[in-house]
């Protein structure tokens, strides 16, 4: 159970942050209440969802995973009860400049509360950084994450890396090049970033497309205009590394197709070579339609089950 877990080492977890200095300006240009007013006038029956404790969940807010020269890079942990869970690893979205990993909560909580170690991971933003350093920072999550498999109550060969909008692209990007050094910097710890799923929900999969119109925010993140770096354009885009070694992967989409741009051609390679991906989508519904009722429940639902099946828990 939970309760042998050594409180010592998540009292160490989160007084590591305390003293940490933060000094970077954030963009607090996204939020959710500014989506709920935006998106109130199309979708009348909107309501943002609340997060919602769930007893068999332990909670643990701001575990440094990372420290840098004048900060540190933090988690919030969701883990279950339960012994030996698949990981599933939340990446949060905001156009790779704004947002936060508090807009995972709800969906983090929920997804625990069914048999899952849930971790929303905080990583560094085109105000801060350029590509590929947010990538970085993801995989270095991973890492610490499984580093810690123990106490996190998680089995490290199950693991799933699910995110939204730019943070579903990051996701994407993260699992199509596992195990690959280039998106990798040296660490201090010897485990594995590979996952064995991807969920993403609205994110592009290539940023040069007939579907895509990725522009100014993009630019800010990959350090230029599609003209100026159009190499880098193509190694940012999972289509690009999408091969025999994809994991299987769960497509989730608005209405908007800008942000289905490359999903068609990644399904032919995965179909070439039998993995296995699922699409859902949501006709009549704003683009963050994870964070609002009445889209939220069946969301949640797609994932479970995408998940269920891919990380095989019920043959446990």
């Amino acid at each position: 159970m939970y309760k042998s877990i050594s409180y010592s080492f998540i009292f160490l977890l989160n007084i590591s942050t305390v003293f940490a200095f933060q000094s970077i300006q954030k963009d607090t240009s996204y939020t959710v209440a500014g989506s709920y007013k935006k998106y109130k006038k199309d979708f009348p029956q909107i309501e943002i969802v609340k997060s919602q404790q769930s007893q068999n969940v332990f909670k643990t807010k701001n575990i440094t995973y990372k420290t840098l020269e004048n900060r540190t890079l933090c988690l919030d942990a969701f883990i279950n009860t339960s012994e030996n869970n698949p990981a599933v690893i939340l990446v949060h979205g905001g156009g790779w400049k704004s947002g936060n990993k508090s807009h995972m909560t709800p969906m983090a909580q929920h997804i625990a509360s069914l048999g899952y170690s849930c971790f929303a991971v905080e990583y560094r933003l085109s105000d801060e950084v350029q590509y590929p350093k947010g990538i970085y920072d993801i995989k270095q999550a991973i890492q610490y994450i499984k580093s810690n498999a123990k106490q996190f109550h998680l089995d490290t060969t199950r693991v799933a890396i699910l995110g939204t909008s730019s943070g579903a692209q990051m996701a994407t990007l993260v699992g199509t090049t596992n195990n690959n050094p280039k998106f990798e910097e040296k660490t201090e710890y010897s485990t594995s970033t590979s996952v064995q799923a991807i969920v993403n929900l609205d994110g592009v999969l290539a940023f040069v497309h007939p579907k895509s119109s990725e522009g100014k925010m993009a630019s800010w993140w990959l350090g230029g205009t599609s003209k100026e770096k159009p190499e880098t354009w193509k190694e940012a885009s999972a289509l690009t590394h999408t091969d025999k070694n994809t994991p299987p992967i769960l497509f989730i989409s608005s209405q908007y197709e800008r942000f289905q741009a490359g999903r068609e051609d990644m399904i032919k390679i995965l179909d070439k070579h039998n993995i296995y991906s699922q699409v859902e989508n949501f006709p009549d519904s704003p683009h963050t339609f994870w964070l609002f009722h009445p889209w939220f429940n069946d969301t949640v639902n797609y994932i479970s089950t995408f998940l269920d099946k891919t990380l095989k828990k019920d043959k446990e």
